[in-house]
């Protein structure tokens, strides 16, 4: 799904606050403080992650998940894994 840091470095790519993400996904602003704030993947009720990912989606956001290659080009964010 998408994690925390997935959610911030999007918003951070799009130059929105908190506030303006909360607008264009249909959710509440408290619901995205909740979600950033957690750790990891960012646990909810289906529907709201959905909007969130279609609203990221919606404006040019592309999620690339653990493994995933990035089909899209353009500019993306992707931690490496830490070496043990």
């Amino acid at each position: 799904m998408i994690s925390a840091g997935q959610l911030r470095a999007a918003r951070a790519l799009l130059g929105w606050d908190q506030r303006r993400l909360a607008e264009a996904s249909g959710l509440s602003l408290p619901t995205i403080q909740r979600m950033e704030a957690s750790e990891g993947v960012i646990r909810g009720n289906v529907e709201s992650l959905m909007k969130l990912i279609a609203a990221l989606n919606a404006a040019g956001i592309e999620l690339i998940g653990e493994g995933a290659v990035s089909s899209g080009g353009g500019r993306g964010v992707r931690l490496k894994q830490s070496a043990k």
